[in-house]
């Protein structure tokens, strides 16, 4: 008998009241290249190693920036500040195109040519190293080619309880 059957099963809806307590940065994971700009919300990144400055980034199969991040092989993931908050709220509104997202804000390049949001906590410009498929998500291992940081930071935004939330 496998160690996984042993477990009892949780279902979808505990499972995610259960990781509604479990604050996130909220995030704006972008990419540019030949197929254009896409983005979306995002708060399942974590740093990997800073050894080899490494991201993992899971991206949902069904956003419509997931096949698109993985033909252009670079991302950037941007920390939203609190000045930013409809940032979130337009990055994640299904009904606006990839263009009127983007319009809601300044952008930069650096290395990878994934955009880089002008005024955000801090910024990762990333290449795709290493990609683990799941049944719903692309685990992306990212390594990091620069940081772009505010030069005063502010506090980040993060998800908590099903809601936008102010680091104090």
């Amino acid at each position: 008998m496998s160690p996984t059957t042993l477990l009892p099963t949780v279902d979808s809806q505990t499972f995610r009241n259960g990781m509604s307590l479990v604050p996130g940065a909220i995030c704006i994971i972008a990419t540019d290249g030949k197929n254009g700009r896409y983005g979306f919300t995002a708060t399942a990144i974590c740093s990997v190693s800073d050894k080899q400055p490494s991201l993992l980034v899971c991206v949902n199969k069904s956003t419509t920036a997931h096949d698109h991040i993985l033909v252009h092989q670079c991302l950037s993931v941007n920390v939203l500040a609190p000045s930013q908050e409809a940032l979130c709220a337009g990055f994640s509104n299904r009904t606006l195109t990839q263009t009127e997202r983007f319009a809601l804000a300044k952008w930069d390049k650096r290395h990878s040519g994934a955009p880089i949001l002008i005024g955000a906590t801090v910024s990762f410009d990333c290449i795709i190293a290493q990609t683990i498929e799941t049944q719903t998500h692309t685990i992306i291992i990212a390594s990091v080619a620069d940081i772009t940081c505010l030069q005063e930071p502010q506090n980040g935004l993060v998800w908590y309880r099903k809601q936008i939330s102010h680091i104090v």
